[in-house]
């Protein structure tokens, strides 16, 4: 029975059934140590009757073995493995260690985790428990966040618990304070009954509700403190007390046993025979076993030996002296032979080791390795990191550091990685440790700073770099120029294509394109788009690397090749998602939505961002995800939702400025003028399109044909012609037709003239951007109605509308109806059959539109990052709403 916890067990209940009933469900339980948690999740277990049940329980010394703790709550159902998508299966099969190395991809990883357990619950409901939630391995906490996060209609009750220090973000959280008086006196009664009133009542005062404490130490007072004749107490805390009541219990067992316990206490395993025979050392045997079992310290089931409560293991290991404790690391070390057990012999060998040791460092260098395999970059840092430490050669000790800090870097941990590499030596003169060391100092920056601080970090480490290695500073420097851009900083920019101008030729077609970006930065917009035209045509670009790939992307919607753009960071986003490359999947994202957003695909954009703006933010990129929320503006305002775009706007303005994401700062300034224009209000949208910086090149640029729209319909065409002669210049040197159809309405609308709409409508019949083309019709429509041509400007003014309402973009599509109007025409008000999909939800909206294109279910999952089962739930939601029956049926609305 537990005390004073109605309410909680009651949140626990609630969770339970929701789980029988098909629905999940996730709850983080959180408080000191023996306030409660592993009681509360015993109350589950015992109401669980007919539900599956999965329990874990961490382990300290297994904290840097990646995919352990994961390992152990699955282990029963591994035989399961072959049912998943068999990518999926690979990489689970790779991070356990079951199979060859997995693919290096996290979120693959967490997805296998995600459809095992959906798999695991079938058709029933499925219990997973997770106990010392702060002792699991990174990578397995990462992996169960990751599935935690969507799971949806599964049948699946997830419960994390952990001390005050486990605090996974986006999850619901239930904080266990100490229990109330009434429940204390209750519990210390069935504890003890022989307390003298003052000591009971000190007790009471001492334990402050910590139900662990009311149980653990009356057992430790004598009969004389019992009877109130000596104050046993101390001012340490509850849980240290609790902790040395324990090591008092053990202080009293034959030395033997204790020598067992502390076997158990540094072993990770669990398993009775490698105890055992570790524990020979000491001389302890099966009798020490039953002595300490029958103390009710630990408990064994079959093979399986494990410690009653956390706080007995602590106690058990410290009551050891350190030397003795590296003499029981050495003991385990020994035993665990075999590949199976590589990586817990490198750890414990690391534990016993007090000076430098090339062997044991070399051992920690290849459990690092080995972690890279199955993604386990947390692990891979850590493995490193301690391989540094011992490492009794001063340069050698700073490429493995370096190497730490870039498994940090990569493992979402910029702060952790800066760390890292601002301990090694700055003397370092390994060439490719060296960039390492750049670029993740740089990352850091660039994602907790300025871009253009971490641009400064680069252009000085490339400095360094280039004596010893002209190719790598080359790469240094392309993203230098590239921070220019972020930062929009000319300066910067040129200072970086300065000092690749000074570099040997290194063949890279990247250098040309930083060459042309550098130049867009500065306002040179001739030379800039012959360079990146360059680049972006150049026949063969199949050598180049993801962050080589992406700057291609990148550069592919400044010279208005937005198709191309989209494929190409298409290509980018499915290997950073392949291969875990969470430090470049937001760019990769953001490059790609962009593109999409230029050729008028605002709501798949919108939908998509909302989707991955958490994601970017579970991976640590603060700045990524100010950039996607001004993407995120600028949909929204193009869609007519007017609150969702000033909000995020507004999110962007008080975070981009003190960071110097002036680009961020650029496309939201970008997203509000264009809403204002659409709202009719030109005077408001010129005062915000001119505060854009001619240093925002690309969005200067993309923004320019709004700004002459405003000046003009603001009768202030004098502040049109800069912007127009800016952006004829651009146009000029792109030479693709959906520029060239643009401006040709720029110079109509400025000009008053006709025939150059004309000119425009012809243009956009090659190009691909069908939202422009509908401004084009609507601008020309509204020309027409004032020529008094009012059955040429309804052709033109409905088939501006029937675009916008295709389209989603509300505003332009207001406006449309409204110069429809003016001509004498009634147009229909807007019809929800022209998105048929405007009824479902966000998520049942990418369900739908995959299902229709032929995708299975598992297909879906994959995709999305769902399970299978809650694939089939959204599905089966959006059926009726979209009044079908059938999977067949969707490809005819859901097109």
């Amino acid at each position: 029975m537990l005390y004073g916890r109605a309410a909680e067990q009651a949140q626990m209940d609630r969770l339970l059934a929701d789980a029988r009933s098909g629905r999940s469900g996730v709850l983080v339980v959180r408080g000191q140590p023996g306030i409660g948690k592993t009681a509360l999740l015993g109350h589950l277990t015992e109401r669980a009757a007919g539900v599956r049940v999965l329990h874990g329980v961490g382990i300290e010394s297994e904290a840097e073995l990646p995919y352990a703790a994961l390992h152990l709550l699955l282990r029963s159902e591994l035989d399961r493995i072959d049912t998943l998508p068999e990518a999926q299966a690979a990489a689970l099969r790779g991070a356990l260690g079951l199979g060859a190395a997995a693919p290096e991809n996290r979120f693959l990883v967490g997805l296998a985790v995600l459809s095992l357990l959906a798999e695991v619950a079938g058709d029933g409901a499925l219990l997973c428990l997770v106990d010392d939630a702060q002792w699991f391995d990174q990578a397995s906490i990462d992996a169960l966040v990751f599935a935690a996060r969507r799971l949806d209609a599964e049948g699946i009750a997830l419960v994390f618990a952990g001390r005050e220090e486990f605090r996974p973000q986006g999850l619901p959280e239930l904080w266990l304070d100490g229990v109330d008086r009434d429940a204390a006196i209750a519990l210390l009664a069935e504890s003890t009954r022989d307390l003298a009133p003052k000591v009971r009542d000190r007790v009471l005062d001492e334990a402050g509700g910590n139900p662990l404490a009311l149980i653990e130490l009356p057992s430790t007072l004598t009969a004389e403190q019992q009877a109130g004749q000596l104050n046993p107490f101390t001012t340490i805390p509850v849980a240290n007390r609790v902790q040395e009541a324990f090591q008092r219990q053990i202080r009293a067992l034959p030395d033997t046993a204790q020598a067992l316990l502390a076997v158990l206490a540094a072993d990770d395993t669990g398993d009775l025979g490698i105890v055992l025979r570790a524990a020979e050392s000491f001389s302890a045997e099966l009798t020490d076993l039953e002595a300490v079992e029958q103390a009710k310290l630990v408990t064994v089931n079959g093979a399986v030996v494990a410690f009653r409560h956390p706080l007995i293991r602590a106690a058990a290991y410290q009551n050891m002296p350190l030397t003795s404790r590296l003499v029981v690391r050495r003991a385990l070390a020994g035993v665990l032979d075999g590949d199976e057990h590589a990586d817990r012999r490198a750890w414990h060998l690391a534990a016993a080791t007090t000076t430098p040791d090339e062997d044991v460092a070399r051992e920690l260098e290849l459990a690092a390795e080995r972690a890279r395999t199955r993604s386990g970059y947390a692990a891979m840092a850590a493995a490193y990191e301690r391989a540094a430490e011992v490492t009794p050669d001063a340069a050698k000790r700073s490429v493995r550091l370096a190497a730490a800090a870039v498994a940090a870097s990569d493992a979402g941990q910029p702060v952790r990685a800066g760390s890292l590499a601002d301990r090694a030596s700055e003397e370092i003169q390994d060439p490719s440790a060296l960039a390492h060391l750049v670029q993740v100092r740089a990352h850091r920056e660039f994602e907790q700073g300025s871009p253009a601080a971490a641009g400064e970090l680069i252009i000085a480490g490339a400095e360094r770099v280039a004596p010893l290695d002209a190719e790598r500073a080359a790469y240094l420097l392309v993203e230098a120029v590239r921070c220019g851009w972020y930062a929009g900083d000319p300066g910067l920019a040129e200072r970086a294509a300065g000092l690749l101008r000074t570099l040997p030729e290194v063949g890279s077609p990247l250098v040309s394109g930083a060459l042309g970006l550098a130049a867009l930065v500065n306002g040179d917009l001739k030379d800039a788009v012959t360079r990146m035209r360059e680049l972006v045509l150049a026949p063969d670009l199949s050598a180049l690397r993801v962050p080589g790939m992406l700057f291609v992307a990148q550069l592919c919607a400044p010279i208005g090749r937005y198709g191309q753009g989209e494929t190409a960071a298409a290509r980018v986003e499915a290997e950073c998602r392949a291969h875990d490359m969470g430090g470049w999947l937001a760019i990769a994202v953001e490059t790609r939505l962009q593109a999409r957003m230029l050729m008028g695909g605002y709501r798949e954009a919108a939908t998509e961002l909302e989707e991955i703006i958490p994601m970017v933010g579970d991976l640590g990129q603060r700045n990524g995800a100010v950039v996607l929320i001004a993407s995120l503006a600028l949909a929204r305002g193009e869609l007519g939702d007017e609150q969702g775009c000033r909000t995020a706007a507004a999110a962007v303005f008080e975070q981009a400025g003190t960071r110097g994401l002036h680009v961020a700062e650029a496309v939201a300034m970008a997203g509000l003028g264009r809403l204002e224009l659409a709202l009719g209000r030109p005077e408001a949208s010129l005062e915000i399109l001119e505060r854009i910086s001619a240093a925002n090149a690309p969005v200067s640029v993309l923004s320019a044909p709004d700004r002459i729209e405003a000046a003009v319909r603001a009768r202030e065409p004098e502040r049109a012609r800069e912007p127009l002669a800016y952006y004829l210049n651009w146009t000029a040197g792109v030479g693709v037709p959906s520029a060239d159809a643009v401006a040709l309405r720029c110079r109509a609308l400025v000009e008053n003239d006709g025939d150059l709409y004309e000119e425009a409508m012809r243009a956009h019949e090659r190009g691909e951007q069908p939202h422009e083309q509908a401004r084009t019709r609507l601008l020309y429509g509204e020309w027409l109605r004032r020529a008094r041509k009012r059955a040429a400007a309804r052709a033109q003014l409905r088939a501006a509308l029937e675009t916008f309402d295709r389209l989603g973009m509300a505003l332009w599509a207001e406006r449309a109806r409204a110069e429809l109007r003016a001509t004498g025409d009634v147009p229909a008000a807007p019809r929800q059959a022209d998105d048929p999909l405007s009824v479902l939800t966000t998520q049942e909206r990418q369900v739908v539109r995959l299902a229709a294109a032929g995708a299975s279910n598992r297909d879906i999952a994959a995709q999305l990052y769902l399970s299978p089962r809650t694939v089939g739930y959204h599905l089966y939601k959006a059926f009726p709403k979209l009044g079908v029956s059938s999977r067949a049926e969707l490809a005819a609305i859901a097109t």
